[in-house]
């Protein structure tokens, strides 16, 4: 049965180097495994790709975020935001706001988060967190 996974930034940064640079690496190799699966991304997500000078041309942005589809923010995703932000900060183990974002929308869609910051996502709770670096 296929799943519903999210991209997150490190996997798609090491996906765009590892195509800039022929390469099969982590990225490609997940991908391999998981032809099935429907891959996602946040809104946050395909801003900080916006930011990076490897897809500072919109066509070649577009491009890359193409094969992903695109999850949009919710009033449930700001409510689990505001959720997970208050038992971080309580706790003293807060995350970055886009991180924090991204965490937000898993949880809102109940899907599961690819990435390589394992310690850094499994602090939000009740995220299913996944490793492409196997």
């Amino acid at each position: 049965m296929a799943a519903s996974l999210i991209l997150e930034t490190t996997f798609l940064v090491d996906l765009e180097r590892e195509r800039r640079r022929s390469e099969l690496g982590f990225a490609h190799r997940f991908l391999e495994r998981h032809t099935e699966d429907r891959l996602f991304l946040t809104f946050t997500v395909a801003g900080e790709l916006a930011v990076g000078a490897s897809l500072s041309e919109r066509g070649g942005w577009e491009a890359f975020l193409a094969p992903f589809h695109a999850l949009p923010s919710t009033l449930e995703v700001c409510w689990r935001y505001g959720r997970a932000y208050r038992h971080l900060e309580r706790n003293g183990l807060l995350i970055g706001t886009n991180d924090l974002w991204i965490a937000a929308t898993a949880l809102a869609y109940g899907m599961p988060v690819v990435t390589a910051n394992l310690d850094h996502f499994r602090r939000v709770p009740e995220l299913e967190v996944l490793s492409y670096r196997q």
